[in-house]
């Protein structure tokens, strides 16, 4: 593993975070808060109105597949420009979509064709945000300030996943609507709070017009449109109108961009692949210990607890990232929490409690943050500002491919070889990730933690 040029443990003097860095957090955590709300009794509603399992499935599997595929294309106009607009009216068109659903579920029988729309134009319009907010970070703060932004809006992503359930289940207790219109008002807070940014959330004009140099695709693009092909005559100094050049590639150029940019960068493909493997991983291991907990007889509040102790060192991990990293290097804690991974998902093939499940799903929940933050922080200084959201799309889509795939991964396998069979193939697949990690080496120059 290359080494990291940062001084482990030498002190840096903690400047406050701007106003936008502070909207922005508000606009985040509101909108994670209230996701987390709906989305746990969104089953709950369907089940209730006497929609099967499989109908709940389908909503929960179109809405998750209609975000990963919308999230590339979205990014495009937020890196030429339109960064806040397109932020502030996707939030304005999720708040008026569950606040679709909230009058829907409040007047009887609802539709499911209506309930599906409004749950997919919310999914849409999550997605689009989730892009566009990828590149805010490196436009409201300084590098040096990157760590401690992005493992703040991690904290309030774990901290939603430890309240937001608890208030969405009390809410539906009282009337069956008012997660949806929690979840509206969260939209509506998240728009009036990037509305307020003052920031110029655009890319450098020179970065803009050039969609990011650096991505190899529109380099050959531009290329090709201003080198004449070789034995074909020179018609730029000729006079009369140029032909426009064809717009389709163009348009395939702009839309992989960022995965060009995340395939020719060493630093970028370790992000990629550490993320989408231990995500995968986590998935995984919860739905195996769905299994478990399941064939032992246990009900619905073990997960809860499972859920509440990752939650709750999930946010511990996000706050400590930077500090840790700062005081033993970001390269060294890479390695060390890549092993240390490793004998937790293999002692969760032995667990058969509650408690136990508990106690070291949380601490495997309490070390993922501390890489996590810190290669997402790196990311953003890793990426030119003009494809911040496009990098940041593909980053995403990968991260959710392998949370949607996982569930499935780990079913096959509890069904064919025992429910201990979906943390054994973690650990396995876990150890070859850390070997990787051991061996391969990643530029770190030039990048403070």
């Amino acid at each position: 593993m290359g080494s990291a040029t940062e001084a482990p443990g030498k002190a840096a003097v903690r400047r406050p975070l701007s106003r936008d860095v502070r909207l922005f957090w508000c606009a985040s955590a509101t909108d994670a808060l209230g996701s987390q709300a709906s989305g746990v009794v969104l089953p709950l509603l369907l089940l209730g109105l006497g929609h099967s399992a499989a109908t709940v499935g389908l909503v929960a599997g179109v809405s998750t597949a209609a975000g990963l595929l919308l999230a590339p294309i979205a990014a495009v106009p937020a890196d030429r420009g339109a960064r806040k607009p397109v932020m502030l009216w996707s939030a304005l068109v999720s708040a008026c979509a569950m606040g679709g659903v909230a009058v829907a579920a409040a007047t009887g029988r609802p539709p499911i064709a209506l309930l599906l729309g409004a749950v997919l134009v919310e999914r849409f319009s999550t997605a689009v945000y989730e892009a566009a907010s990828a590149g805010t970070v490196a436009l409201i703060a300084p590098p040096a300030d990157s760590p401690r932004v992005v493992a703040g809006l991690s904290a309030a992503d774990q901290g939603a996943l430890v309240v937001g359930p608890a208030l969405g289940g009390a809410l539906y207790q009282a009337s069956r609507a008012l997660p949806f219109v929690a979840d509206a008002v969260s939209y509506t807070v998240a728009a009036v709070c990037v509305g307020a940014l003052k920031s110029d959330l655009r890319p450098g004009e020179g970065e803009a017009a050039s969609g990011g140099a650096a991505g190899p695709e529109e380099a050959v693009l531009a290329e090709s449109a201003q080198e004449p092909r070789r034995g074909a005559p020179d018609v730029r100094s000729q006079a009369g109108p140029r032909p426009s050049p064809p717009r389709r590639p163009a348009l395939r150029a702009e839309l992989g961009a960022g995965l060009a940019l995340v395939r020719t960068s060493p630093f970028l493909r370790l992000v990629l692949i550490w993320t989408t493997t231990v995500n995968g991983v986590i998935v995984a291991l919860y739905y195996g210990a769905v299994f478990t907990l399941q064939k032992g007889g246990h009900g619905g509040a073990p997960m809860g607890l499972v859920l509440a102790l990752s939650g709750a060192a999930g946010l511990v991990g996000s706050l400590a990232a930077p500090h840790l990293a700062g005081r033993i290097g970001a390269a060294r804690l890479l390695v060390t929490v890549s092993w240390l991974l490793v004998p937790l998902a293999a002692a969760l093939a032995t667990v058969r409690g509650p408690w136990a499940y508990g106690g070291l799903f949380g601490v495997f929940c309490l070390l993922m943050p501390l890489v996590t933050v810190v290669l997402q922080s790196r990311a953003i200084q890793e990426t030119p500002p003009a494809l911040q959201a496009r990098t940041g799309a593909v980053l995403a889509s990968a991260v959710g491919g392998s949370a949607a795939l996982a569930p499935v991964v780990a079913g096959v396998c509890a069904s064919r070889a025992g429910t201990a069979a979906p943390a054994v193939a973690s650990a396995a697949v876990l150890t070859l990730l850390a070997c990787w990690t051991t061996y391969v080496r990643v530029p770190t120059r030039g990048v403070a933690v």
